[in-house]
């Protein structure tokens, strides 16, 4: 597939333990969307969630096992080179990270608790500075005995973050610097949510549920730092049959509408929002072009949806109708246990 337009880099991660190349380093077409594999990196296991540095010189990934690690690479290099060894988090499978505040934040799954390393000047990561554990469980026997952070979301003031716990059916809000507890937000018990997108507007919030096919809106004040639940939107027909769990929810830049990646349906619902944001309606959804669609995210002109398929190996990309926010497939590039994408 040759790119024939100027370009940019994307960040692909995968899981190495299921046969991915660890960071693909790729070539994207700004013409077309379409993506070309270049180099890849496999020195850390797992790095499946991936975030860049402002700068876009420093790219920052999970280590998503056991003993649960970070670990940061000088993407000026060509493959990206790493930058000091990878960092223990204190918490076990780290699912998602984020930047904020001079640190590097951590949502670890297996021990249901958020980490906290100071970002050094040279771009390394220091050893961990606070490990916040979750407490609680939720109804779902199997899947929620324990807390399990799933995202940590800095909102677009600057001054909180949002860690969703989908083992307790909350969204704890902490106070940055620091982070320092602020206060819980409980969710419909068993809905088990799992990631979270702010409005432009930074005003509003929606929250992916994995145990239940829907996105819960949420009233936001950055003056407070007060999370409320608004209601519940399905994110699938009614009458869908088996079972699918939805990964990842994105906003246009456009605040119109909204996306969520189904997993098991294997699909991508649009959603149109009203002028508030309080309100959503399903207007569609279309097949996600792989299978197990576990990352779905925006290019940055926000013209182009991406979905990173974990089990058919492969990112797949869309044109958005502007007018019906409905995406169109354009293509789609080999990338074995992707999980992440993030433009450079």
């Amino acid at each position: 597939m040759a790119v024939t337009g100027g370009g940019r880099r994307a960040y692909i991660g995968s899981f190495t333990s299921e046969g991915g190349a660890g960071i693909t380093v790729a070539e994207v077409d700004d013409e077309t969307g379409a993506v070309r594999s270049r180099n890849s990196t496999d020195v850390v296991a797992n790095p499946s969630w991936l975030a860049l540095a402002p700068g876009g010189r420093v790219l920052y990934a999970v280590s998503e096992t056991d003993d649960g690690a970070a670990a940061a690479w000088d993407v000026g290099q060509d493959p990206p080179a790493l930058l000091g060894e990878p960092v223990p988090v204190g918490g076990a499978a780290p699912t998602h990270l984020a930047l904020a505040g001079g640190q590097l934040l951590t949502a670890n799954y297996g021990s249901g608790s958020v980490s906290a390393l100071p970002v050094l000047a040279d771009g390394r990561l220091g050893e961990p500075t606070a490990v916040l554990r979750h407490e609680g469980s939720g109804p779902d026997p199997e899947r929620q005995r324990g807390p399990h952070a799933h995202a940590v979301a800095p909102d677009p003031s600057g001054g909180w973050l949002l860690a969703v716990d989908l083992g307790i059916d909350a969204v704890r809000v902490y106070a940055l610097p620091g982070p320092r507890a602020h206060r819980e937000v409980r969710l419909r018990p068993g809905s088990g949510p799992r990631h979270l997108a702010f409005h432009p507007r930074g005003d509003r919030a929606y929250v992916v549920n994995e145990l239940a096919p829907t996105i819960t809106t949420c009233r936001w004040d950055a003056a407070s730092g007060a999370l409320e639940p608004l209601g519940e939107t399905r994110v699938l027909p009614h009458g869908t049959d088996g079972q699918s769990y939805p990964s990842e929810v994105v906003v246009s830049r456009d605040g119109r509408f909204v996306w969520a990646a189904n997993r098991g349906h294997d699909s991508i619902a649009t959603l149109a929002l009203d002028t508030p944001g309080d309100r959503m309606e399903l207007v569609t959804t279309t097949p996600c072009g792989g299978h197990w669609p576990r990352h779905l995210t925006l290019d940055p002109s926000g013209r182009r949806l991406y979905a990173a398929h974990e089990r058919s190996g492969d990112v797949t990309w869309f044109d958005i109708d502007p007018s019906t926010g409905v995406p169109r497939r354009g293509g789609s590039v080999p990338v074995p246990a992707a999980s992440c994408v993030v433009f450079g």
